[in-house]
């Protein structure tokens, strides 16, 4: 007698929900694409900041807040960059760490 394996079959809603359950998956990237685009997106907000410190050194911006808040968005952007760095390091370090 032989025996069948089991047939995992994925379970799909067929109700409207208004907390969007149901819409439609999103493509997943790998980390190595997510870290990069993260990488990028850091990289533009901090030529932004520098572009908008610039523009103000020549005097062509007349609101400074648009100036003060894209340099905080660039430096939260570069902690959370580097905040991510650390732990990979560290992560990386105890398993080298490890006894196999």
């Amino acid at each position: 007698m032989e025996i069948a394996p089991l047939a995992m079959t994925p379970v799909s809603m067929h109700a409207t929900s208004h907390l969007g359950e149901t819409q439609e998956p999103k493509e997943v990237q790998s980390f190595g694409q997510y870290l990069t685009a993260a990488l990028k997106k850091t990289n533009a907000l901090q030529l932004e900041s520098d572009r908008q410190n610039a523009l103000l050194a020549a005097g062509r911006i007349e609101d400074v807040s648009q100036v003060v808040i894209a340099a905080q968005k660039a430096d939260i952007a570069l902690q959370l960059t580097l905040q991510m760095r650390n732990r990979a390091m560290s992560a990386y370090q105890e398993i080298m760490r490890m006894q196999v």
